[in-house]
């Protein structure tokens, strides 16, 4: 499988990409994934350890000559974001990713492609590899259960690490490096609300909102985007006068991608289905409209179906319903310190409804913690209104920029010297674990860089061949200067 990614440039960073491909690694399932590199380790010699985590440790002694150079940690996730196409199969548990090249660019056959963070691993374990290289001494740093939780640097063994450096390899655009990133928080919010069985004259009707390209909640949240879940709940809110009342919702899978698709199934009397479905009809034109070039692929259809079980009653259902729309969705606030740059937003990632249980996932980010705790005090005084309970649930802080960094300077000078241009210096709206890490390990000298990617946390994902080359000559050519 995926033999074709070895006729690729540069041939060992390519090589270790199709061992990840091949090796199922959706988050919080990575065991077999690090027992193959540890074994990698054992036959190229090198020294590894685990934290009480699991996050995976292997070492690289500094080349010759190199010995008293500062020493680095190439640091990047292990797992990936687990995320399919309408109608395609694969199970992330047991299926290789599937790869083609179109154009100049890696694509996956139907699912997310695990570039992110893939290709910062990969390259990491081909400088592991390569005996030719100029460096200081090395650390490879490999986390876990980045893409749900940020566990494994929430849970990073502290007094582990002795590099001096990290170079975080998980950022995602060609001819930039990132020197800070957004804090964030998931919301949680959970209610049992009441519930009535259908009446005689009422009838099913599921409504189905799909085709949106989705994307990163950090990075792209700010492209005209559609979220399936707040394009699905203004059109429930739309059928209220028709006599809808709620029965069950599923919107999105994952907080931190831009839900793509949300289905819900209603209950109304047997005389207004005829309006609703030309509603809906209706409302799929307006959205289309709405939303453009930018997400021109939606569908919004409704059809009579079979409801089993009870609804909410009119009163919760109308509750709910406007009280997500109410809900915080998107860019809060730009920075007025980092110009084009999102301070504050929220992803509604995850919304489902059954048996009259509610739960919502979103993912809130900030370059301020404060902002971000602001935000998570307004989801609980909104949804404390209808009687539900929010919280807050795996808080990271964000990574305060150094423009003065020594390895920032490398690598601008190195940028310029190899590819005669300057670096874009930026701050990224998303959760890079160095803000974590460094709140762990404050006197780390810290940078992001990374190869083109786009579309990630989406079946969409694709990663530019010719910036992954670039980007292998860049890390090789930074770890060169900075073992002098």
């Amino acid at each position: 499988m995926n033999d074709h990614l070895e006729t690729l440039d540069p041939a060992p960073l390519w090589r270790h990409f199709r061992t990840l491909c091949d090796t199922p690694r959706p988050s919080g399932e990575e065991a077999a994934l690090v027992a193959t590199l540890e074994a990698w380790a054992d036959a190229q010699g090198l020294a590894h350890d685990r934290d009480a985590f699991g996050n995976l440790r292997i070492k690289k002694p500094a080349s010759p000559g190199s010995e008293k150079a500062p020493g680095v940690i190439l640091q990047g996730h292990l797992d990936m974001v687990a995320q399919t196409n309408a109608g395609t199969t694969h199970d992330f548990s047991r299926d290789p990713i599937r790869t083609y090249v179109d154009d100049g660019w890696l694509h996956a056959d139907g699912t997310t492609l695990g570039a992110d963070n893939g290709l910062g691993v990969a390259a990491a374990l081909a400088v592991l590899e390569d005996k030719t290289l100029t460096h200081g001494p090395l650390e490879a740093l490999f986390t876990l259960e980045e893409e749900t939780s940020m566990g494994g640097a929430l849970n990073l063994a502290e007094g582990w690490l002795e590099g001096k450096r990290l170079i975080n390899l998980d950022s995602e655009e060609r001819g930039e490096v990132y020197i800070g990133c957004a804090g964030g928080s998931d919301v949680v919010v959970e209610a049992q609300l009441p519930t009535s069985s259908a009446n005689d004259d009422e009838c099913g009707l599921r409504v189905a909102l799909t085709g949106l390209k989705g994307g990163h909640s950090g990075m792209d949240i700010h492209q005209p985007l559609g979220n399936a879940n707040r394009l699905l709940i203004r059109v429930l809110r739309a059928l209220e006068p028709l006599g809808a009342r709620l029965g069950g919702y599923a919107g999105g899978t994952l907080r931190n991608a831009i839900p793509r698709e949300a289905f819900a199934t209603l209950l109304l009397p047997a005389d207004t289905v005829e309006a609703a479905v030309a509603k809906v009809n209706q409302l799929e034109q307006t959205l289309k409209r709405e939303l453009g070039s930018a997400d021109s692929g939606l569908q919004l259809t409704a059809a009579p179906a079979r409801f089993e079980g009870d609804a909410l009653n009119h009163d919760a259902s109308a509750m709910l319903v406007a009280t997500l729309h109410a809900a915080p969705c998107g860019v809060e606030r730009m920075s007025a310190d980092v110009p084009g740059v999102v301070e504050t937003s929220n992803n509604l990632g995850v919304v489902s409804l059954e048996g009259g249980r509610f739960h919502l996932c979103a993912l809130v980010r900030s370059l301020h913690d404060s902002a971000v705790d602001a935000m998570v005090d307004r989801f609980q005084a909104l949804f404390g209104l209808m009687g539900a309970r929010a919280k807050a649930e795996h808080g990271y802080p964000g990574w305060v920029p150094n423009p003065e960094g020594e390895l920032l300077a490398a690598f601008k000078a190195q940028h310029q010297a190899l590819l005669g241009r300057d670096a874009g210096v930026k701050v990224i709206h998303a959760g890079l674990e160095c803000g974590i890490i460094g709140s762990k390990y404050p006197h780390l000298d810290m940078i992001s860089f990374g190869p083109s990617i786009r579309g990630a946390h989406s079946p969409d994902e694709r990663v530019e061949l010719a910036s992954v080359t670039e980007f292998w000559q860049m890390l090789t050519a930074l770890l060169a200067a900075t073992a002098r």
